[in-house]
């Protein structure tokens, strides 16, 4: 393995593949490459090449500058500096529509389709069909089902988006790019929103892909999914490259410690739990969405004092809903919520958290967890400000602000160069790491926190999944929603399954696997 001071080399999983990566020349090649932004190098001398057959993992954390060295190759921005070859011939690409006539397409995080149109509809953008001056919608819709039975991903043509669940709307996504002749396939965090037996299937087309002669990126921070699917691994951080290798050649725990710089403890070390009395009782509630859907029909669920419950699901199955009604942010239509015996449906955010001792760490941090243009000190005392010791007769206590922020800083290890500087100026990690100081040290019977771990490193994920272990421990009550399967079955004694606006299932930990969660996420239940 390498570490971040070596000089990036290759390994090879096999002689075959050594043996054709020496005489093949690249499909793509990026020399030196420097992205610049104001006040940000996002890439910097990035030098990568991806070869006709390979699977290649693009491996880091969120900020790395993953998905900055895929849009430079894409023609979302043009590089500060270094060049750009596809077969071996300098390219300079403008714009997405330069990469697909160079055989190069894009399937982004967030899907980039339109709803309320077809799949055909959908795939013609932009390259469109016509017979007669009319949309010759049904040539495409040949053109699709082609594709599909030839790389094995089952569409409907005249299918709405809307009505699609999100592992075939990822499927149309890379049906668009074949409909259009590429041969190199980007796929950023393709997997992030699928339900096991998703990936499953994903990894099942890559394959297929691969064997067909298509080369792909394949961009994650997930480590046992570039073990599983990759031919070739290269790690980005902190926008440089630190180096190559193999799933032949390296652990999860090797390929954490260069994506972070350090050794990582990659397992939640928890004892069995010792539940105690209910604090949060959830009977019959009932929500709309903010377009005037119901998200949330009849869930019912209590979390007892001592014990973590996760709530796992695909995203959009009434989990963001879920917690919004929990904690004062969304109303519900129907259903009761008690904390410790309090009814308290429909009260406010601030006689929630007071009246039942409640503490919420939210799923968006920007928009609910933080003021980005407050200093850290007043982000730690953003829902205790008007209390003692920070307020006394309406007066601010800064010295006391100060002192405290100081305090939590030191202990939850938020990096920032004081607590004057500004939350936004801190790493997404650090960002998270100053809410769940917040809201982690106040006294507390009820914890709810939302994708805890959500865009953040290794290291800071290992330090906060140990941190919700220690409030369990305390006698907590803790409850997790996270769209990642792996974190939920490591911190969770029990697992909600939600489905559509329902809780479709609760297991025993001990009981829980894998499969049998995704089949739960997708609605099957036996």
């Amino acid at each position: 393995m390498l570490d971040e001071t070596s000089t990036p080399l290759l390994f090879y999983s096999s002689p075959k593949l050594e043996e054709r990566i020496l005489n093949d020349q690249p499909v793509l090649q990026v020399n030196s490459i420097t992205k610049r932004f104001p006040g940000v190098v996002a890439n910097e001398d990035v030098s990568l090449a991806l070869y006709p057959g390979e699977i290649l993992a693009l491996l880091g954390e969120n900020g790395a500058g993953k998905s900055t060295l895929m849009n430079v190759i894409y023609g979302l921005y043009q590089p500060s500096e270094g060049e750009i070859f596809v077969k071996g011939q300098p390219v300079s690409m403008n714009s997405p529509r330069d990469a697909i006539a160079l055989g190069i397409g894009m399937v982004h995080q967030h899907f980039q389709l339109v709803p309320v149109m077809t799949v055909a509809e959908n795939i013609m953008l932009g390259s469109e069909s016509v017979k007669n001056g009319l949309l010759d919608t049904r040539a495409v819709a040949r053109r699709i089902t082609e594709l599909s039975e030839r790389y094995n991903l089952a569409v409907d043509p005249y299918a709405v988006i809307e009505d699609l669940p999100v592992g075939v709307r990822q499927r149309v996504e890379i049906v668009k790019a074949l409909y259009r002749n590429v041969d190199i396939l980007i796929l950023d965090e393709p997997t992030a929103v699928l339900t096991p037996q998703e990936i499953d299937g994903l990894f099942e087309v890559m394959n297929l892909l691969k064997s067909q002669g298509h080369s792909i990126i394949f961009i994650t921070h997930k480590l046992k999914e570039v073990l599983r699917v990759a031919d070739r691994i290269a790690v980005l951080r902190d926008g440089k490259l630190v180096g190559q290798t193999t799933p032949h050649d390296s652990t999860e725990a090797e390929l954490a410690a260069m994506m972070v710089g350090r050794e990582v403890i990659l397992t939640v070390d928890k004892t069995a739990a010792h539940p105690g009395a209910a604090v949060l009782e959830i009977d019959g509630v009932a929500a709309r969405d903010d377009l005037g859907q119901p998200a949330l029909r009849g869930v019912s669920l209590a979390v007892h004092a001592g014990e973590i419950v996760g709530v796992a699901g695909v995203q959009g199955n009434g989990q963001t809903e879920l917690v919004e009604v929990l904690t004062g942010l969304r109303h519900a239509d129907g259903g009761h919520i008690r904390i410790n015996g309090q009814e308290l449906t429909n009260a406010s955010p601030r006689q929630i958290t007071d009246a039942g001792q409640m503490s919420h760490v939210p799923e968006d941090r920007h928009a609910y967890g933080m003021v980005a243009s407050y200093d850290v000190a007043h982000n730690m005392v953003l829902n205790s400000y008007y209390r003692p010791p920070f307020a006394r007769a309406g007066v601010i206590n800064e010295p006391a602000i100060h002192q405290y922020a100081t305090q939590l800083v030191a202990e939850f290890d938020v990096r920032t160069p004081s607590v004057d500087a500004l939350a936004g100026s801190l790493s997404g990690g650090n960002q998270q790491k100053m809410v769940v100081a917040r809201e982690f040290s106040r006294p507390l019977k009820l914890l709810v926190v939302a994708q805890p771990t959500r865009g953040i490193d290794v290291g800071s994920i290992e330090f906060i999944h140990n941190q919700i272990v220690s409030k369990r421990d305390e006698g907590v009550a803790v409850l997790v929603v996270s769209s990642e399967l792996d974190e939920i079955m490591a911190l969770s004694d029990r697992i909600a399954v939600m489905y559509k606006g329902e809780i479709i299932d609760i297991v025993p930990r001990s009981q829980a696997t894998r499969e049998g969660l995704g089949l739960l996420m997708a609605g099957v239940k036996d």
